[in-house]
């Protein structure tokens, strides 16, 4: 299968889209039912208020059957609504520790030098061994040594020497050899000697063959010569260590070398005791154990283990062809004729060799601790060639009874089942070996070992997992990388095997994939490109540390040609965007090599698509060029500067309205790594030397993400609010003089049209950008007067507001946004401007009038962000706020009626864009409530005289003066603040988005997860129980008389909103403190409890249930339009914000009369109050879809969205109108009425009719009328039910059963069916329950798919449940 292939089928969409829907029918047939569409894309309803059918067409049309419509879509369960802190992002992100820094040697060694010492003394026998016959006799392969015609014992020797020398060159050819033959011990040590001056901190190889000299001595103690030859003269093995030092590796080949290794660790032991320095680096190779005389049989050379660990395979076809059932038929003279070369692997030598390095290494992999592994394989190419050979002496030797050790020690390996398919290759090799040197050019056939190897790994990566023994041929998989005709299938598999997550990359590169994968970039193979891309994303996600490799080696080009090649599935370019990223992340040569190859046009060519109608990029792509281009920037101010000349703001401005929201923030870091913090502005140096393009470019910046402030997602607003505060360090000069100048004291008439900041803390004034630049005149008397900060007046008109030419009014900030129709609200909280005390004054540079506004609109929208609903971005806005002096003043918790009485001395003022409170001129409130004391300002150096009120500004204390007064103050937070310190820099706050979306390349790319079958198991059996439920409501009596459950919630403002749960026998109440409550009806027990924020200023709107087929999500909706969303809010404590954001967006509900509704199929949230339009948000990509202006004069008192029609919802009016509105069609508004009139009273409550007839609605009005329509029909109502008298709070319809319910102030409620009949009455005298009276009914809910109500009161704070008489 080729990778393309692969990757297409098997990699799941990117992060930023959305989840498959499960995969459940769309709606079944209940009996007798025939099946209806639920879709009704036909353009709306398209009838406005005619009595009669214009065409016909109406009245024919058929009425749909009642057929159950259970939503496909789900919303809000991305990766990104598990929670954003920085912690979980850092370690989403690669890192550079832990994990990671086991896998890279410590330091790479070369041995540099190589001693050789034969003492063999030939025709000469040790007095200590009696030699049997016959015996061993060859040394290096060369035979005959007892025949004294054959050759001269001096000749032989040497020729041995020769040899040996010749065996360890193949393995090191690099190395110095030094020869020593039958020496003195004075020869040894000038060997020893100028071999570590040779070596210098390299590793010294020392071989010792101890053949023709008596077994060392219990002193550990070995033998050499006299110069006569006459004596054995015994060489202490800690002089020899003394000689060497350290790094070292000794290998002794002589009867009982175990007793040398043993002195060895005594020394070792006694060494590491007397001195702190750190451990020796010491290895030993010996050839048998203390007690063990070497194998003497003719069948073995005399020096086995050197033959073993120098010619290894030699050593092994011989022993296996006397073993194996060639022996009878195989010449073993042909062995020695092997054709080839050990370093060619299309040969039988280097096959061969190929293949016995993969299975020591994979059996040394498997048996080895990891740690030991990197030391003793990765570390020294010399040693690990010897280590891989001593396993094969092992398994020899042991044949012999004789059982060669090591230092360090490592567990037995000679029964290892990798020697079987070593042994089967072996074979293999044997059984051709006549026919090559019979036919020197026959056709050379590989091997089957790395094919079956290869199969033998892709079973287990179909099986296997974590928590299962890993795979036992990742040293194999290596070394096939080194084969062309295996290598592309072993890095498919490879890719395979990363993807299964952190430890399957770390277990690869502890293997040592590093420097292969590293070296393949260099090849152009084109068939390569995909995995290796995929391979290295895998990679760099766990350790960033690779940078420097992939930098140094030139790597980084490859991935830029890949980037900008169109052939690749944009996924996959997208990993190479990604690992590019992790390349410049924090590391400057990787920025320059990147700049200088031409990434920076790379990125922003394929950010914008050639042809504007094209379907849209790809947004993991699009989210990883804006995060490469981000980290390209940080810090760089070069090549931010490269940025702004490339035209990178407007490119990537662009995309801050993508639909997925992931795309949106990364656009959003982009743009703020393009703010220069430099430290001319920090160190409070003169801007005026800036570059004027480069400033111009910088505020165009600033105003486009002033627009984006109050996107619906927090991972853009808090990337957003963390670009500001870059701005606000880099522009703190200006920005302190503006806040400065807010404050000033000024005439009370240009004081009041300057919008006070002093609101931080109160949520009921949502408040955002999106109002401010709507035009000139919603600016007018707001920046007008700030616009006179040390400029001219040019761009203001005579009446103080901004000409539409003023580069302040020309971008509109939202689509669609309307100006806000606020009125005034005060606040309960302050903000003083600190001191500044850098020379004891304002440092102040003239400022252009664009640059005033801009930061007159920073410090509106940073208050806003200073409130924001999602906690994380509210501090972050309070840090900006700090960084430019504005500090928030604790205020104490006062409630307030929804008019509030304003200030004493308060005049009243235009309505505010801003949404924030006004007050007078100081001087004013010092007549007023408050009592001003002045502090001596400290001893400072003459100032400028327009700071004289200032200064006294910065220094007043507020003191609560009068208990009555409407808002008690707390003591002003003041500290004096010189320029952006190092403290300052360090709070500036993380951003989290790189290090987040780093995680999705972490985790499985190419296989679905578990869980989607777990959760479509789970939705089915759901759909199923939703539809039976469904099934028998409808065919119910609906009379719900019968009290099942009675709950007092102990809220102390009443019950404001209840909630049904769909599967379980669980009701949710919160009340106007936001207090939520979950209880559980059938066991009469509290399952949680929780505050839905902790600001102080408190009130609910509404509870409504997302993805109820699914994990259920509760949504709390404030009275100030804030909107939070909950997970896991059945589990005691386990409630965890999922998103949160300001539904109205800068309209600030007066009144705090909010209403809000919710459709899952097509994932739409409107909301709307007591302001001119209905704000439509698409919950799945978290952002404002369109603002519907409502054409009425009127507040909107009622919302609900139909359940057929997607974009459908209707609207109650609190001059009892009726207006229906389709958002997708042009005009809007399809449908109008006044089903209550005469009466005038609000709408209360409004709803689609049950079933799926989407053109009947009920609405229900304060008079106490409920009034069903008929939109095809007429204007006029064609059932009217007079239900109360005067006093309607709450209507309820059910989604499924024929039935609607309403509730009175009166402590009534009453069950209507579809027909008017009255089906059930409820009244406190008929329903006292456990003791208990019902209450002014606040809130009614039905169950979604049965026949239950629950009732909420707002007096006794009871929660009443009622069902049939015979529920069960």
């Amino acid at each position: 299968m080729a990778l393309g292939d692969l990757m297409a089928s098997r990699l799941v969409h990117s992060s930023s889209s959305s989840p498959s829907p499960a995969a459940a029918p769309l709606a079944a047939p209940l009996p007798n039912h025939g099946h209806h569409s639920h879709v009704a894309d036909d353009g709306g309803i398209r009838v406005a208020n005619d009595p009669e059918p214009r065409n016909g067409l109406e009245a024919e049309e058929e009425k749909p059957a009642p057929v159950a419509y259970l939503p496909q879509v789900l919303v809000l369960c991305e990766q990104r609504h598990e929670g954003l802190d920085e912690a979980a992002a850092a370690a989403a992100g690669p890192s550079t520790s832990g994990l990671v820094s086991k896998w890279r040697p410590k330091d790479r060694m070369k041995t540099g030098c190589v001693a050789l010492v034969l003492c063999l003394n030939i025709s000469v026998d040790p007095p200590d061994v009696i030699k049997i016959s016959p015996c061993a006799r060859m040394e290096c392969w060369i035979e005959n040594l007892s025949d004294p015609f054959s050759m001269a014992p001096p000749k032989a020797l040497e020729s041995i020497g020769k040899t040996l020398h010749a065996q360890y060159e193949r393995w090191q050819p690099k190395a110095r050899y030094k020869l020593q033959l039958d020496p003195t011990v004075e020869e040894v040590k000038k060997l020893c000697n100028t071999c570590r001056k040779y070596a210098k901190s390299e590793r010294v190889l020392f071989h010792y063959n101890g053949h023709g000299v008596p077994k060392p001595t219990a002193n550990g103690e070995i033998w050499v010569f006299n110069k006569s030859y006459t004596q054995y003269i015994p060489l202490p093995i800690t002089d020899l260590d003394s000689w060497l030092k350290t790094p070292s590796i000794y290998v002794f080949d002589c009867s009982a070398a175990g007793i040398i290794v043993k002195a060895f660790l005594e020394r070792l032991d006694w060494g590491s005791s007397s001195s702190a320095s750190s451990p020796r680096d010491c290895i030993l190779l010996a050839a048998c154990e203390a007690h063990q005389t070497l194998p003497q049989s003719a069948e073995f050379p005399a020096d086995v283990f050197t033959a073993c660990l120098t010619t290894p395979i030699k050593m092994a076809l011989h022993w296996f062809c006397k073993r194996s059932l060639l022996r009878c038929s195989l010449d073993h003279s042909l062995i020695d004729q092997i054709p080839g070369r050990q370093n060619d692997r299309k040969t039988l030598l280097g096959e061969l060799n190929w293949i016995f390095t993969a299975v020591t290494d994979t059996i040394a992999w498997n048996v080895l601790p990891h740690d030991l592994f990197q030391r003793l394989f990765r570390q020294d190419l010399l040693v690990a060639s010897l280590f891989r050979n001593f396993l094969l002496a092992e398994r020899i030797m042991r044949s012999a009874n004789c059982s060669p050790i090591s230092y360090p020690l490592l567990p037995p390996t000679h029964q290892h089942h990798m020697w079987d398919a070593w042994d089967m290759a072996a074979e293999i090799c044997l059984s051709k070996l006549p026919q090559l040197i019979a036919d020197p050019n026959a056709e050379f056939q590989p091997s089957p070992f790395f094919t079956e190897q290869l199969t033998a790994f892709e079973v287990w990566l179909d099986h296997g997992s974590e928590d299962k023994k890993p795979p036992e041929q990742l040293p194999i998989v290596l070394q096939v990388l080194l084969s062309q005709s295996h290598r592309f299938r072993a890095l498919v598999l490879l890719g395979r095997f990363l993807d299964m997550g952190p430890w399957a990359v770390d277990l690869a590169l502890s293997v040592g994939i590093f420097p292969y994968v590293l070296k393949l970039l260099q090849t152009s193979a084109m068939e390569l490109r995909q995995i290796l891309v995929f391979i290295w994303t895998k990679i760099l996600s766990l350790d960033k540390s690779c940078q420097v490799d992939l930098v140094k080696d030139g790597g980084h080009a490859y991935f830029i040609r890949f980037l900008d090649s169109l052939d690749a599935f944009p996924e996959q370019r997208a990993m190479a965007a990604f690992v590019l990223a992790v390349i410049v992340d924090g590391h400057r040569r990787g920025q320059e090599t990147c700049i200088s190859a031409g990434l920076i046009d790379v990125c922003l060519r394929h950010l914008q698509p050639e042809n504007p109608h094209d379907a849209q990029t790809e947004p993991l792509l699009l989210q990883w060029l804006c995060l490469c281009l981000g980290k390209l920037w940080e810090d760089y101010p070069e090549a931010q500067l490269l940025g702004l000349e490339s035209n990178a703001p407007e490119i990537v401005i662009r995309l801050l309205s993508e639909p997925q929201p992931e795309v949106r923030a990364s656009a959003v870091f982009a743009l703020g790594n393009l703010l220069d913090m430099g430290s001319s502005s920090v160190n409070g140096g003169d801007d005026d030397s800036d570059d004027d393009e480069k400033l111009r470019a910088e505020i165009n910046v600033v105003r486009s993400l002033l627009q984006v402030s109050s996107d619906g997602s927090p991972l853009v607003r808090s990337e957003v609010a963390i670009a500001l505060t870059r701005f606000a360090l880099g522009h703190n000069k200006h920005l302190k003089t503006v806040a400065a100048e807010y404050w000033k004291p000024q005439t009370n008439s240009l004081l009041k049209s300057l919008p006070s900041l002093a609101n931080i803390s109160n949520p009921s004034n949502v408040y955002s950008p999106n109002s401010i630049l709507q035009g000139s005149s919603g600016l007018a008397s707001h920046i007008g007067p700030v616009l006179r900060v040390g400029s001219d007046s040019s761009a203001t008109g005579r009446d103080g507001r901004i000409s539409t030419s003023s580069p302040i009014a020309t971008n509109s900030i939202m689509h669609g946004s309307p100006q806000s129709d606020d009125s005034s609200q005060h606040s309960d909280s302050g903000i003083l401007l600190r001191e500044n005390a850098s020379n004891g004054g304002l440092s102040y540079t003239r400022s252009r009038p664009t640059d005033s506004g801009i930061y007159s609109q920073f410090i509106s929208t940073m208050c806003a962000v200073a409130k924001d609903p999602y906690p994380r971005i509210a501090t972050i806005g309070r840090r900006a706020l700090s960084l430019i002096g504005v500090e928030q003043v604790v205020m104490k918790h006062t409630r307030f009626n929804s008019g509030g009485s304003a200030h004493q001395g308060e005049t009243s003022a235009p309505p505010s864009n801003f949404g924030m409170a006004r007050s007078s001129s100081w001087f004013d409130m010092s007549s007023g409530n408050f009592s001003v004391a002045f502090r001596t300002p400290p001893v400072s150096p003459p100032q400028h005289d327009y700071l004289t009120g200032l200064r006294r500004v910065c220094s007043m204390e507020f003191r609560p003066h009068l208990m009555n007064s409407p808002e008690g103050l707390a003591d002003p937070l003041l500290r004096s603040a010189a320029a952006p310190s190092n403290a300052e820099l360090s709070i500036l706050p993380q951003s989290i988005i790189y290090n987040w979306s780093c995680g999705h390349f972490s985790r499985p790319l190419l296989t679905g997860s578990d869980d989607n079958e777990e959760a479509n198991a789970r939705r089915e059996e759901r759909e199923r129980i939703a539809l039976d439920c469904i099934s028998k409501c409808q065919r119910s009596s609906c009379k719900m008389t019968s009290p099942i459950a009675c709950w007092d919630t102990r809220f102390e403002l009443g019950t404001k909103a209840a909630l049904l749960m769909p599967f379980s026998p669980i009701v949710v109440a919160a009340d106007d403190n936001e207090q939520i409550r979950v209880w559980n009806y059938d066991d009469a027990l509290p399952v949680n409890t929780f505050e839905n924020h902790k600001l102080s200023d408190r009130g609910l709107s509404k509870l409504l249930l997302i993805n109820e087929l699914d994990e259920s999500l509760l949504l709390a909706a404030s009275s100030d339009g804030n909107v939070r969303i909950w997970k896991n809010f059945t589990q005691k404590g386990g409630q965890k914000l999922v998103t949160a954001f300001s539904s109205v967006q800068g309209h600030r509900a007066a009144g705090r009369s909010i209403v809000i509704d919710w459709h899952q199929q097509s994932g739409y949230l409107y909301a709307s109050g007591d302001m001119s339009s209905i704000l439509v948000w698409d919950l799945d990509k978290e952002q404002l879809l369109s603002t519907i202006q409502s054409s009425a004069d009127r507040a909107i008192s009622a919302l609900s969205a139909s359940q057929v029609r997607s974009g459908h919802f209707a609207a109650g009016f609190a001059d009892a109108s009726v207006r229906i509105f389709d958002v997708r069609t042009p005009d809007r508004l399809v449908y109008m009425a006044r089903p209550h009139a005469p009466r005038t009273e609000k709408v209360v409550g409004i709803g689609f009719q049950p079933g799926f007839d989407p053109f009947k609605i009920v609405s229900a009005s304060q008079a106490g009328d409920i009034q069903f329509l008929d939109i095809r029909r007429a204007a006029e109502p064609y059932l009217t039910i007079e239900a109360h008298r005067g006093s309607l709070t709450a209507l309820a319809v059910h989604r499924h059963a024929p039935v609607v319910a309403s509730g009175s102030a009166k402590q009534m409620i009453k069950v209507f069916s579809l027909e008017g009949e009255q089906l059930t009455k409820i009244s406190s005298q008929l329903s006292s329950f456990m003791g208990q009276r019902i209450g002014s009914v606040n809130c009614l809910s039905f169950h979604p798919y049965k026949s239950l109500l629950a009732a909420g009161a707002g007096d006794n704070a009871l929660v009443s449940i009622y069902a049939e008489e015979n529920y069960k």
